[in-house]
């Protein structure tokens, strides 16, 4: 891999951190009809995504910490900062090997980020509410993450298609 000019880097990062941070501005203004709490489409994760494919693991957790930190001070408080850590940890904890693997394209590793992120809410919430009843949402949950998984995982792909070449040499 061709090494980064600093200046670039940091440009590209932050685009993609005010990237993430638009993304779960709007979706926090859009209402989900649904009476299982946590159900998201998860549009921030779309910058995870593509981040894995184009600038590597390293560089997309530290935007994923950065835009859940400002996330969490800006639209939250810090519970929902706490639930957001935990399951873009578990995400990415998991995203990352199957994106090295080569054995899951987009869609796939997207659809494993989306379980594995509410698995890491569901885990933190059990552990404030000091109860496993939680768990109870984790087939909807579960669901709803392979549904929103795979449209964040078409929708990375086809950026990546298009655009990841240009990210990649910056």
């Amino acid at each position: 891999m061709r090494e980064r000019k600093p200046a670039r880097t940091v440009a590209l990062y932050g685009m993609l951190i005010a990237l993430a941070f638009i993304f779960s501005y709007v979706e926090a203004l859009i209402p989900v009809p649904v009476p299982v709490p946590g159900i998201k489409l998860g549009l921030a994760n779309l910058v995870n995504v593509v981040g894995l494919y184009t600038v590597g693991a390293a560089g997309t957790a530290a935007v994923s910490l950065v835009r859940i930190v400002l996330v969490g001070f800006t639209f939250s408080n810090l519970f929902t900062m706490l639930y957001s850590l935990a399951g873009g940890a578990a995400s990415l904890a998991v995203m990352i090997p199957a994106r090295k693997s080569g054995l899951l394209g987009t869609c796939g590793v997207s659809i494993l980020g989306g379980i594995f992120h509410n698995i890491g809410q569901l885990t933190v919430a059990a552990c404030v509410t000091s109860t496993a009843g939680v768990f109870s949402y984790l087939p909807v949950l579960m669901a709803a993450g392979v549904v929103t998984g795979a449209v964040i995982g078409l929708l990375g792909g086809l950026v990546v298609e298009r655009i990841g070449h240009v990210a990649r040499q910056l």
